[in-house]
């Protein structure tokens, strides 16, 4: 027998083989480990051409072998398989979710057209490339197919020829019924917080960035610059977080950027305005969605920040912010009409503060809104009550490129299983039209996004069964009277996610943020200086791109509360040591001094004593300093008794009556009251207590003298009488007071 009959013979004898074994009832067949049986080698397609052919075509399929064993691969070979027909897409989902061969559901092999592969050692890879005239594959009726590739071979403890590996892929067959499917795909520019609170004290208040890793990003080659560059010939939605334009855009002018905690000058003007000049050019004419200013994390907002007062203000400020960066930074109108909360999972307080700001239109996925009793895959618009609709992106689809895509391999089926998924869509029966969405992962890598143009551009190319719409187009079409409407409750909320979320603490220190700077900008000239980038910075605090990197989120928080405590620390009273006071009156200045580069105004001073029945102090006083000034004001106070007193001096804002900043305390000594002075208020107190005893005497006397009187007069005769004969003459036996 010739080696051609050698293999052959072997080739049967491993089909008969897998058939006897893969009869086997599947509750006694142990799992195969991986190098082991037909997990020996890995076959991963890295090419499938063309992605949708047709009866007369060549498919091309072109891929690698892995040996994941201990022990080398002899004598091996790879082999296409026939096409075996999937019914449905729950058959696609089980087709590829299986790993070892089967040879009942991998087809049989395909004669005449497989490539020697030869010997793989443990952990090597060699590749193939197979040409495959689609008639032998043996496609029947319209619909999706699986064609498998299998590694025949043997190893040096099973020597005789055996499945050692085995890789599948998904082709579309023919002609889909024409009802009308469309597909909206979301191309997110999000990015993580970048941007600090932290401006120069320059005129153009110079912003700094956390790190570098944005330029990194726009640059070519970086993720964001392969974003714009292939979103832009593509027929999708941008979603944009306008906090990234608006980070770029302050790129565009000197900036300054943290290398460890030292400030450098930033380098990336022009990459800045290239980015962004290219974004303009690829957004013109698409449809841009806005989301609110930070990407707010709208499900920690829901459920842990809800209750914390001035958290829901922040999301409907955020949101009037976006529309107004988009539109002055790319020159375009955009929609701030769709929340898009993580992953697309809602419960009713998720959809009530996602349209608490505005937003009338909940971006949601299919594993969040189940449909288990719907025999076909629903549209996409979803009417949820008060007038709110529920946009429901198919949760396989979104999923296709989460994987890690630097191999071309997972790319490959990534995009056939799109094409295969939305022809199957298309061709369930009696459904109608529909309008799919897809949402991605919100920062897909460049690889990612690579993988996602190649299979969108794949479907506008050769998908006829497919149109595309803009999101405010599936949002607005016919909702499918069969599908959920009903919103899980919040019980149904995935725990992994609810794991990730903001604690309430985080939404406090954010409340505690917004009241200082509230309170701060109230006395200054020029607000817009502080408002805008400490405004900003809270609301990125809240941003769905913290999930993930909590310590680097509180270390965030702390950096902008100590920032804002720093600024306003500079407008400040300085210290003033322990003073002596000499003299019932004297002046106590009190120095007001404001470090900033901006004037201060509608503060007032006000000093107050400790002991205030021996020490008086006078009204408050008004100050307003200019920036890089101090200004200094006296107050009089009397002193009324000696001894030691504590003044404190404290700012007021004169608009809200709040007391700003620390106060400033201070001892004084009252010794201005001296002996001297002591002995003239004694000698004084002294003539009024005896100038008191005389006029007590006197009137004591008088009495006397009224009573002798009236004892000693005839009867009939008042004493009145008597002394109108006084001859001067004392009457027998009475005496004169010595002092008359």
């Amino acid at each position: 027998m010739g080696r051609r009959g050698r293999r052959l013979f072997g080739l049967f004898a491993a089909l008969l083989a897998t058939a006897m074994s893969t009869g086997l009832p599947a509750a006694s067949a142990a799992p195969t480990e991986i190098g082991t049986g037909s997990l020996t080698a890995t076959v991963s397609l890295t090419e499938v051409t063309p992605e949708a052919p047709d009866a007369d075509d060549t498919l091309t399929l072109r891929g690698t072998v892995t040996n994941e064993g201990g022990t080398d691969i002899l004598d091996s070979s790879v082999a296409a398989r026939q096409g075996v027909a999937l019914e449905g897409r729950g058959a696609i989902d089980e087709a590829m979710a299986r790993t070892e061969f089967n040879s009942d559901a991998d087809g049989p092999i395909v004669l005449g057209h497989g490539q020697d592969i030869g010997t793989v050692r443990p952990g090597m890879s060699a590749t193939f490339s197979l040409e495959v005239p689609v008639s032998a594959l043996s496609l029947g009726p319209d619909g999706v197919y699986q064609v498998g590739v299998a590694l025949t071979g043997q190893t040096e403890d099973r020597q005789w020829d055996q499945i050692l590996g085995v890789g599948r892929t998904l082709l579309p067959w023919g002609d889909s019924p024409a009802d009308g499917t469309s597909l909206t795909v979301l191309w997110p520019l999000i990015s993580r917080t970048h941007l600090t609170a932290q401006t120069g004290a320059d005129e153009e208040q110079t912003p700094t960035f956390r790190d570098g890793s944005l330029l990194e990003e726009i640059s070519p080659g970086g993720r964001l610059h392969r974003l714009v560059e292939l979103g832009a010939d593509l027929p999708v939605t941008w979603v944009i977080d306008p906090d990234l334009l608006a980070s770029v855009d302050a790129m565009v002018e000197e900036y300054q950027v943290y290398e460890g905690n030292e400030l450098v000058a930033g380098n990336g003007q022009r990459e800045a305005r290239e980015w962004l000049g290219a974004l303009q050019e690829a957004v013109h004419d698409d449809e841009v969605v806005a989301l609110p200013f930070g990407d707010p994390d709208l499900a920690s907002l829901a459920h842990q920040g809800r209750e914390v007062q001035g958290a829901l203000r922040q999301l409907a400020t955020a949101t009037e912010t976006a529309a107004l960066t988009i539109d002055s930074v790319l020159k375009v109108e955009p929609t701030t009409d769709f929340a898009w909360p993580v992953e697309g999972a809602v419960d009713p307080s998720i959809v009530s503060v996602a349209t608490s700001a505005g937003a009338h239109h909940v971006i949601a996925r299919s594993d969040s809104l189940r449909d288990g009793g719907l025999a076909h895959t629903p549209s996409a618009p979803r009417p949820i009550g008060d007038g709110n609709t529920a946009v429901v992106a198919d949760a396989v689809l979104s999923g296709l490129f989460t994987e890690d895509m630097r191999g071309t391999s997972n790319a490959t089926l990534a995009r056939q299983q799109l094409l295969a998924q939305t022809h199957a869509i298309a061709g369930e029966a009696g459904a109608g039209e529909r309008n799919l969405l897809l949402a991605p992962q919100r920062m897909p890598t460049g690889d990612q996004a690579q993988a996602m143009a190649d299979a969108v551009r794949a479907a506008q190319e050769q998908a006829d069964w497919l149109s595309f719409e803009n999101l405010s187009a599936t949002a607005s079409a016919q909702p499918d009277p069969g599908a959920n409407q009903r919103v899980p409750g919040s019980d149904e909320y995935p725990s992994r996610l609810r794991q990730q979320e903001l604690p309430t603490s985080a939404f406090q220190t954010m409340r505690e943020t917004q009241r200082t700077l509230e309170d701060f900008t109230v006395i200054l000239t020029a607000p817009d200086r502080v408002e805008p980038p400490f405004g900003n910075a809270i609301r990125r605090e809240m941003s769905t791109s913290w999930r993930g990197h909590e310590s680097d989120a509180a270390a965030y928080r702390f950096t902008v509360q100590n920032g804002l405590e720093d600024l306003t620390d500079r407008v400040r009273i300085i210290q003033k040591s322990p003073i002596t006071l000499s003299g019932r009156s004297a002046t106590i200045p009190v120095t007001v001094e404001n470090n900033l580069v901006q004037d201060v105004k509608g503060l007032e001073l006000r000093l107050t004593s400790s002991r205030r029945l021996g020490l008086e102090v006078s009204e408050t006083q008004q100050i307003a300093v200019g920036g890089g000034h101090s200004q200094t004001v006296k107050f009089s106070t009397t002193a009324r008794a000696n001894g030691r007193t504590f003044l404190e001096a404290r700012l007021f804002s004169t608009e809200d009556e709040k007391a700003y900043g620390e106060p400033m305390r201070f001892q004084a000594d009252v010794t201005s009251i001296t002996s001297a002075v002591l002995m003239v208020i004694a000698g004084g107190l002294l003539l009024v207590v005896l100038a008191g005893i005389r006029m007590y005497t006197q009137r004591k006397r008088a009495a006397r003298e009224d009573a002798t009187s009236e004892d000693d007069a005839p009867a009939g005769e008042s004493p009145a009488d008597t002394s109108s004969v006084n001859t001067g003459t004392p009457p027998r036996g009475e005496t004169l007071d010595s002092d008359e």
